[in-house]
């Protein structure tokens, strides 16, 4: 979580013990929102790089083996603050893909950052002077 300028804010990592992708991705946006809400903001751009993330949570989607996690999504998104949903490569969010890679390496569970680590400085850095990375896209 950053502030409007880049500045860190809060971050978690969670090693979920395995699970689909799409499972991953929704929990960290439910943990995402969570934190967001609870340190205060009202006004929250959420990225992600997940494509079908993006399009489960703006979707009528009635029976999904992940309804549990895109209905409490979905609970969060309806309190009384303004959030828009993003999607992003995953290339232009270093910070996101670095606590992502270190939670393999945790224990089962979420664990969560006041302070940012050095190697976290050095991603938040990456992002905001905004460096790029080239992407193979295929057609």
């Amino acid at each position: 979580m950053r502030s409007y300028n880049g500045r860190f804010i809060s971050a978690f990592s969670a090693n979920l013990g395995g699970g689909s992708i799409t499972h991953a991705e929704l929990a960290a946006i439910v943990w995402g929102l969570r934190m967001a809400w609870e340190k205060g903001a009202r006004k929250v751009e959420l990225q992600t790089d997940s494509l079908t993330a993006v399009q489960l949570l703006r979707t009528e989607v009635k029976h999904h083996q992940h309804r549990t996690m895109i209905t409490a999504a979905r609970r969060l998104l309806e309190l009384n603050w303004e959030v828009r949903i993003k999607h992003v490569f995953r290339e232009s969010n270093f910070v996101a893909d670095y606590m992502a890679s270190i939670g393999h390496s945790m224990p089962v569970g979420v664990h969560m950052f006041d302070v940012p680590s050095p190697m976290m400085n050095y991603w938040l850095y990456y992002d905001l002077v905004g460096v790029q990375t080239p992407r193979l896209i295929n057609n």
